[in-house]
């Protein structure tokens, strides 16, 4: 198997290759030139392997310039090494009948990135070696909330590479910040910047995709790699828990083999949503794709309409790992969706830079509607089905599996619709105490987020994760922001090159 640019499909390289450079040197992102497929009998198989199994099975289709040990050993150095705090790395929790929550956040930062981010650095080391690369990886990342302290955890200290995260300074939660600016490591670098999650993303594209910045960090023995979901070694492990929950529930006899499931994904940058239609394309019966998205709904007008549009409000909201406005990983999609043509996408990304928007074509939106359905929560509505979900379950989701939970309800308020279902919680409550505690409608006082996370254990019966709890005894290392602009400044001063 091959890798294409999304904006240049005549570009093909191994897959090894591919991780190493995160983005295509014309700004597009790098998909597999064939979705392989699995078999029922294929997929009923998986239910008696354990997770790390089922990863193994899966990467070997999609990393076909990797050896079985090459696979083996970093699966087995993410998930086989102590580091998610549950034994199935991912839990399945049944709400009622044809109601299922994939809890993906038992990892050490306590958020579903850490599916992707606990082998993406062995991945990542991996293919170096395998390309024959005698530089330094810097990896740099944007991030909303989650994905910078996973990429930091993931990265801490690992052979041959730095990692420098940026965050839109008044955008995460407070336990999110904290996680990233107590960071440890010898070889990590925390930057706030004065902006938002979409002012960081489009920095750090910018960043990677300028020759001359390439050019300068190539002559100091530098050159840069990406841990965010535009790096298909991010993206490829998240296809595993999909392929992995269906296995399991008709292994329970939750659902007959062949039976669809409809899935619920809250997302942002819409990596998550794509890897379960990876999942689907590889012949998981997956039915209805559900976009969960909080007020800053530009996939819900978009998956509606065919319309994407950013020249709109930004919000700052109680599930900051989804307040985006420019979703990278969509362009994936409408890669596939137009049948790989690469001229159509490239053109359609110059216009969403140029004027803020575009609209795809009427054979693009029909497949649209076919795969998606999509609707949108505001923070109270958010609020209300975290609740609600207390209320109904005894079981306490945080603010991003909330919006899920309450578009959820929508789809089946609207459609009638009672297919068997999973929803993707993608955070510990814990992360967000201070909202959770106010959905649930407790008392929190002017305590700090670990006092909230003690009336929170109180309230919902769960204990609280160790990292997080780990944190009150951990001092601030990075404490400085930057202007937007002024990023690349950062980037050089960190890595010393003059």
């Amino acid at each position: 198997m091959y890798y294409e640019s999304t904006r240049n499909s005549t570009l093909k390289i191994t897959s090894a290759e591919a991780i190493v450079q995160g983005i295509s040197p014309d700004g597009g992102l790098f998909v597999p030139d064939g979705i392989p497929e699995l078999s029922l009998s294929e997929i009923s198989a998986f239910g008696k392997l354990s997770y790390p199994e089922t990863a193994e099975k899966v990467f070997s289709l999609y990393l076909t310039d990797f050896s079985a040990d090459e696979i083996k050993s970093c699966v087995e150095s993410a998930y086989c090494s102590g580091s998610f705090e549950t034994e199935n790395v991912d839990e399945l929790k049944t709400l009622r009948q044809g109601l299922n929550i994939l809890e993906l956040w038992h990892g050490p930062t306590c958020a579903f990135k850490d599916m992707a981010l606990q082998i993406l650095p062995h991945l990542l080391t991996t293919s170096v070696r395998k390309t024959g690369t005698d530089k330094k990886v810097c990896v740099l990342v944007a991030t909303s909330g989650d994905t910078g302290k996973a990429a930091l955890e993931g990265f801490k200290d690992a052979k041959g590479t730095s990692i420098l995260v940026f965050y839109p300074e008044n955008g995460v939660s407070a336990m999110q910040k904290l996680q990233m600016i107590t960071q440890d490591g010898s070889n990590v670098g925390v930057c706030a910047i004065k902006g938002n999650f979409d002012d960081a993303q489009t920095g750090v594209k910018k960043i990677f995709t300028d020759p001359s910045i390439g050019a300068k960090l190539s002559e100091n023995g530098i050159m840069f790699s990406s841990a965010n979901s535009i790096n298909w070694g991010r993206l490829a492990p998240q296809i595993v828990y999909y392929v992995a929950a269906y296995a399991k529930l008709v292994a329970q006899g939750e659902i007959s083999l062949g039976e669809k499931l409809n899935v619920v994904v809250p997302t942002g940058n819409f990596g998550n949503i794509l890897a379960a239609y990876y999942a689907k394309r590889m012949g998981v019966p997956v039915g209805k794709l559900i976009c969960a998205s909080n007020s800053n709904n530009v996939l819900t007008d978009f998956l509606r309409t065919g319309v994407y549009d950013r020249n709109r409000r930004f919000y700052t909201t109680i599930s900051p790992s989804m307040d985006i406005l420019v979703s990278s990983n969509l362009e994936r999609l409408l890669y596939h969706l137009s049948g790989g043509d690469s001229e159509y996408i490239a053109g359609l990304f110059a216009e969403l830079s140029s004027k803020g928007r575009f609209e795809v074509s009427e054979e693009i939106k029909k497949s649209l509607r076919e795969l998606f359905w999509a609707d949108f929560c505001t923070d109270d509505e958010t609020k209300a089905a975290i609740a609600s979900t207390y209320d109904r379950y005894g079981y306490t989701v945080d603010t991003h599996t909330g919006v899920a939970v309450g578009v959820y309800k929508k789809y089946t308020d609207e459609t009638g619709n009672q297919t068997c279902t999973v929803i993707a919680s993608t955070a510990s409550p814990y992360k967000f105490p201070d909202a959770v505690l106010s959905a649930l409608g407790a008392s929190c006082g002017s305590g700090d987020e670990f006092e909230k996370a003690d009336v929170l254990c109180k309230k919902s019966g769960l204990p609280i994760p160790k990292a997080l709890s780990e944190l009150k005894s951990k001092k601030p290392r990075f404490t400085g922001s930057v202007e937007r602009g002024d990023m690349l400044g950062y980037v050089y001063e960190t890595l010393g090159i003059k």
